[in-house]
């Protein structure tokens, strides 16, 4: 089952205390409210990432390519619950996950809304099929790295501003532990 709009998330402050709940469209409007979010890099043993590209139903970066999975913990929802749910929901896979880095960001799309979340990133090892869930994923497809970055230096209009964060942050201080996941 995919994300409801009245799905109550998670509010947080800066430091991720809990500071309510509110529905995903209300944290989601005019500038956003601060909530709880996860995003989920799936990498295979061949040291490929899997990408999704939203999809074309997606209020917010609608047919931009992101990350493997990233979704909200619901209300009485634990990060793990929730990573695993979404895990199934989107691509139709579960497996082993390990906390990377927790990072705040804010980015507004048009004048649709925004994203205001303070996001923990998971990173996984999956080398089954692969089964998307159509309803909220456009494409997907496996991408070397050299094959992404440079993707990302050619088209970065074409990426979601979180995944670019993400990316970032992975490259500049997790590669060795992506590479460690890899040779698993």
């Amino acid at each position: 089952m995919a994300d409801v709009d009245n799905d109550l998330l998670i509010l947080v402050d800066d430091s991720d205390n809990v500071m309510g709940f509110e529905s995903k469209t209300n944290c989601h409007t005019g500038s956003g409210i601060l909530h709880r979010a996860f995003s989920i890099f799936i990498f295979n043993t061949e040291g490929q990432l899997l990408l999704q590209k939203r999809s074309a139903a997606k209020p917010l970066w609608p047919l931009y390519w992101s990350n493997s999975v990233c979704s909200h913990p619901r209300k009485g929802e634990t990060l793990e619950e929730a990573t695993h749910r979404r895990l199934k929901e989107e691509m139709g896979i579960d497996t082993q996950l390990r906390f990377l880095f927790k990072f705040k960001y804010h980015a507004a799309f048009n004048d649709v809304g925004s994203e205001n979340e303070l996001c923990s990133v998971y990173m996984g090892k999956w080398d089954d099929r692969v089964n998307a869930n159509t309803a909220e994923i456009a494409e997907w497809k496996y991408v070397d790295i050299p094959g992404l970055n440079e993707e990302l230096r050619i088209s970065p209009h074409l990426f979601t501003p979180w995944f670019k964060i993400e990316w970032e942050s992975i490259c500049r201080d997790h590669m060795e532990t992506v590479e460690g996941l890899i040779r698993r």
